[in-house]
């Protein structure tokens, strides 16, 4: 461990919300990373050149592009397929032959991540006909405890959507099998009737959103013979850097450039809107939107349709659109209130994330949503349009996630 920094490997790392907060708060060093989202990786990668002083080779290195469900082949290397990853053409067959193996020297303080959390939530369930039952993501966990039966770190963190706590993939629980599965494997983790207690809300920690998530700490058993820390110890540190203040869209995304309807929208050309000046960000430029769209934007928020009544929006949809829909299609953010949950979603559309500016009509860019889950600015995001909207949306916010890695850090230095 180099400076006495607390070590930590980030499984399904996506683009680096978790990695980012621990960072941030200079009292972690990150030994690996492992994604299989190839825009995401590589948006991860770009991070730890352009913020945290790696070196594009070391970068390289540490955010291992592969299955993290093939554990064994993760863990000890000889990887049987090379053709589908990024290792396929380049010179590191260290990785490729020994694996997370080859990069883990010392001993591992934690282990963090959050599985796909497609299978927990409850518009996933309701989504499947089986209620995502026969979902392979329901026990991706299996996975987690794999790399903490390897490296058995002292702690781990373990972050999924609340709908974890009332999943029940083959008619069992999910907070079931994974209470008993960490205990299998050395941890203390809260029992499933205290699981609540687990539960966060991002707008606690200065991001502008509400966004609820389950924080699950286990301890390792053999380790805390000779710490005696409990865990609510640990879940008190946590709640113990909530903030007072309270962030809206306001503070978040007001200051930037601002897009506006074009006269004679350039179809071919897929531009809807354009800025009054140049926009140096490449994550900030807005979708196309038809005319059509543009006008019910502007009319959405002009007519105050957010505080309508259901029946009243499905109405609005029917007679702007001449289809019915039992859902409310639309909803604009409010300037003076947290944005909602910023979700994967948005990589198909921005329905439902209509900017509070009525004179704009559109839906936020890549750089706003990045904002409202509390992204730093130069953050940059390295894909399509619809993958940088995707990684942001499955994220953890950095701020809460800087929140949670500074109060365990504080339990470790007493």
């Amino acid at each position: 461990m180099q400076n006495n920094k607390l070590t930590f490997i980030d499984l399904f790392a996506g683009c680096g919300g978790l990695t980012e907060g621990f960072l941030q708060t200079n009292k972690y060093e990150a030994i690996a990373h492992v994604d299989w989202d190839i825009p995401m990786v590589k948006t991860l990668r770009n991070r730890l050149v352009q913020k945290w002083n790696h070196t594009t080779e070391d970068a390289f290195k540490r955010v291992i592009h592969f299955d993290t469900q093939k554990s064994d082949e993760l863990i000890n290397g000889n990887w049987s397929d090379t053709s589908r990853n990024l290792y396929a053409k380049s010179n590191h067959t260290d990785i490729v032959n020994k694996g997370l193996n080859s990069i883990v020297d010392s001993e591992i303080d934690l282990v963090i991540g959050g599985p796909p959390c497609q299978a927990y939530s409850l518009a996933g369930r309701a989504q499947d006909k089986d209620s995502m039952k026969n979902d392979y993501r329901n026990f991706l966990f299996e996975s987690f405890i794999d790399i903490l039966n390897e490296y058995k770190p002292k702690i781990f963190v373990f972050e999924n959507v609340t709908g974890m706590l009332s999943a029940k993939p083959g008619n069992i629980p999910v907070k079931d099998r994974i209470y008993s599965a960490f205990s299998e494997a050395g941890y203390d983790v809260l029992p499933p009737e205290q699981m609540k207690k687990a539960v966060f809300s991002s707008y606690d920690f200065e991001v502008p959103q509400k966004r609820n998530r389950v924080i699950i700490i286990g301890i390792n058993k053999e380790w805390n013979k000779k710490n005696f820390i409990t865990l609510n110890t640990f879940y008190s540190a946590i709640h113990n850097k909530k903030s007072p203040k309270r962030k809206t869209v306001r503070d978040s995304i007001d200051n930037l450039d601002k897009f506006y309807p074009i006269d004679g929208i350039k179809i071919n050309n897929k531009i809807s809107h354009s800025s009054r000046k140049r926009v140096s960000d490449m994550n900030h430029s807005p979708r196309y939107h038809n005319e059509r769209d543009i006008k019910i934007f502007s009319d959405w928020i002009n007519t105050k349709m957010n505080n309508a009544t259901t029946t009243e929006k499905q109405n609005f949809y029917t007679v702007n659109t001449g289809k019915i829909s039992s859902l409310v299609k639309y909803r604009n953010l409010d300037w003076n209130k947290p944005s909602n949950t910023i979700v994967a979603h948005l990589y198909k559309d921005g329905l439902l994330f209509i900017h509070p500016d009525s004179k704009q009509s559109r839906t936020i860019t890549v750089r706003e949503a990045a904002l409202l889950q509390s992204f730093p600015p130069d953050f940059d995001f390295i894909g399509s349009m619809g993958a940088n909207y995707k990684m942001i949306g499955n994220a953890v916010p950095p701020s809460m996630a800087k929140s949670i890695a500074d109060g365990i850090s504080e339990i470790f230095n007493r």
